[in-house]
């Protein structure tokens, strides 16, 4: 049942015949899954909290930084350093006190995907990597729940709606994650942050819809749209039962931007003290020169695009100590440096690149 000040805060729900009171009383029983408060998630939940989803769960481990800001609009400038899931929940109470907002403030992982899926009416995939999509399809597969799933690269989208009333799932049209070859190059691909907003606000339509039962829900057809000239194509696909059909949980290492060891990884303070203790060091920027000129720690610069052809440059040092912004591409130098280079060297990776320092 809708309170009297529900009424009044969902008025221009109401009004459409399509939704109606039964409508919104949906939407207020219905509890959703968001994986991800990023890029996509900040819209996505913003619209969702807006629209009157009872209960929102949010799972995220990551925190704000300041290259968030161009497209999670969600956030602010003070906001830096914080969860980002905690900063989302007040953003939202505030926004709508109604919707309860609960946070998992870890990874989405095999041990928790499960557990977390199965007591959810639809499921939200706002991450930005292999591994996941993978697994939360799956998981979505063996739950027997919808999931909406948008991602972006550059001026272009795509959304889907994968698993819905037993139709196709992501594996339907992408049986298998791309090599790393084909995968999009780890140097941090650059997004237009309103291109995000839109696919993000039409991920929150498809769950209004799914819940409420309005319109043609977006399944078995993946929208393709390119903000350079605005075009929208549809592309249909069918279920294919040789992949459509999990029953359990696999392997999801499909992160080409890192390397399983991650005790390669230090903090800005044990690079301090390498660098003013030890003089066999050498420090390697990985970064675009633009991005140098904002800011730096001194070293070499070699963008990672160019490091394979410079590789003659580095020094021959007892180590190696590669960064970047996020601390991605650092990782992936080493992984480069390792494959071409066999010498026994030290390789490091500043742990969340230059925006932790």
């Amino acid at each position: 049942m809708l309170t009297k000040e529900e009424y009044k805060r969902y008025d221009r729900h109401i009004r459409l015949n399509e939704v109606g009171v039964v409508g919104q009383e949906k939407l207020k029983a219905a509890t959703v899954l968001v994986i991800g408060a990023g890029g996509l998630g900040c819209p996505v939940l913003q619209y969702l909290a807006a629209a009157g989803i009872g209960h929102l769960i949010i799972v995220d481990h990551d925190v704000v930084s300041i290259s968030n800001l161009q497209r999670q609009v969600l956030f602010s400038t003070n906001d830096v350093g914080k969860s980002k899931a905690e900063v989302i929940k007040d953003r939202l109470f505030a926004l709508n006190p109604h919707c309860k907002i609960t946070t998992v403030l870890s990874r989405f992982d095999k041990e928790n995907a499960l557990k977390l899926v199965a007591k959810v009416d639809v499921v939200v995939d706002g991450t930005d990597n292999f591994s996941s999509r993978y697994l939360i399809n799956d998981a979505c597969v063996i739950e027997d729940k919808p999931l909406v799933s948008a991602s972006i690269q550059r001026f272009d989208g795509q959304l889907s709606v994968f698993n819905y009333q037993e139709g196709p799932t992501y594996r339907c049209i992408f049986p298998n994650p791309p090599s790393a070859e084909e995968a999009p190059n780890c140097n941090e691909i650059g997004v237009v942050g309103a291109m995000v907003g839109i696919m993000g606000t039409m991920q929150a339509t498809e769950v209004i819809k799914i819940i409420t039962g309005v319109g043609k829900v977006l399944s078995g057809e993946l929208l393709l749209i390119s903000g350079m000239d605005m075009s929208f194509q549809k592309l249909k696909f069918k279920k294919n039962q040789k992949v459509a059909n999990i029953s359990t949980l696999g392997e999801y290492n499909f992160d080409f931007c890192e390397i399983p060891n991650q005790e390669v990884e230090i903090d800005f303070k044990t690079v301090e003290e390498l660098l003013s203790s030890d003089k066999s060091v050498t420090l390697i920027d990985v970064r675009e020169e633009y991005e140098r000129e904002i800011d730096d720690i001194g070293g070499i610069n070699i963008p990672l695009a160019e490091l394979e052809e410079r590789i003659n440059e580095i020094p021959s040092s007892e180590k190696i100590i590669f960064y970047c912004q996020s601390g991605k591409r650092s990782l992936k130098a080493i992984e480069l440096y390792q494959s071409l280079n066999k010498r026994d060297v030290k390789l490091y990776s500043l742990k969340g690149g230059m925006e932790l320092i």
